[in-house]
């Protein structure tokens, strides 16, 4: 009897803490105010500066667009070709060296520059062997939409958001948002630096998140969503799932039990 009983207390005990609890799964828990959160947010928002293999769309608009025509990419893709194919294939890769190559104009130093100083350069350059001041030069610089990857608990594969800036809710949303067994307390990103990678860690569960440097995800990150040990043991979800797998294991130990006593 000894033996059922302590069977039946390591069962219930089993049971109590294998379901994923409601806190695990809600976003922006603690109802404390979070305070000159808006300052901050705007201190984080500093322009993005270009990374190599990044995508920049350019676009050169004069007076007369016909004397343009040679350093806009043509048309805007063929019948079928997808937005981030037509990006590729007619957009401006960041070579390894951290150069562009305009025809006509030549090649550009842009690594870890932003889009502004970019536009920039290329006007000078415009100004300088192209056309003079009455020409109303135009030099639009765009990144080819926000490329990142996500993997682990969440909708796995490169997501690209046409936007140059984006939180890391509205990436996530963006990938199908986080499973049921994703742990949400510890979210990491994985971000390129000149230096090479690093890995932070951000809590999507506290409210404090929005205070958070890493709240606006840079294009090229990683996004990986470790799984809950919930989703290890095979228990389920809820107390339903988990109820049903214990009552099998239950059945099966005390079909073990009652054979090996005859």
């Amino acid at each position: 009897m000894a033996k059922y009983l302590l069977v039946f207390f390591g069962l219930a005990l089993l049971f109590c803490t294998s379901c994923i609890s409601h806190k695990d799964v809600l976003y922006f828990q603690d109802n404390e105010t979070v305070k000159d959160s808006i300052p901050q947010l705007i201190e984080q928002q500093k322009p993005y500066r270009i990374q190599i293999n990044d995508i920049l769309n350019i676009r050169i608009k004069v007076l007369d667009q016909d004397n343009v025509s040679i350093f806009n990419p043509i048309g805007d893709g063929v019948l079928g070709e997808s937005t981030q194919e037509n990006a590729y294939f007619n957009g401006f890769t960041v070579s390894l060296q951290g150069n562009i190559t305009i025809p006509q104009l030549g090649d550009f130093k842009v690594l870890s520059l932003t889009t502004k100083e970019i536009e920039e350069l290329i006007k000078e350059r415009l100004l300088k062997e192209q056309f003079n001041e009455f020409a109303s030069t135009v030099v639009t610089v765009r990144l080819a939409g926000l490329r990142y990857t996500t993997i682990g608990e969440i909708g796995t594969g490169q997501q690209t958001l046409f936007t140059e800036r984006a939180t890391i809710f509205e990436a996530i949303a963006n990938a199908g948002d986080i499973t049921e067994f994703g742990d949400r307390k510890d979210v990491l990103i994985i971000r390129q630096y000149p230096h090479g990678q690093e890995i932070h860690h951000i809590d999507l569960t506290n409210i404090n998140v929005f205070q958070s440097k890493y709240y606006y995800i840079l294009p090229n990150d990683m996004i990986y969503v470790k799984p809950l040990k919930q989703k290890t043991l095979g228990l389920g979800s809820n107390a339903f799932q988990t109820f049903t797998t214990l009552l099998g294991v239950v059945t099966v130990i005390t079909s073990t039990i009652l054979l090996i006593n005859r």
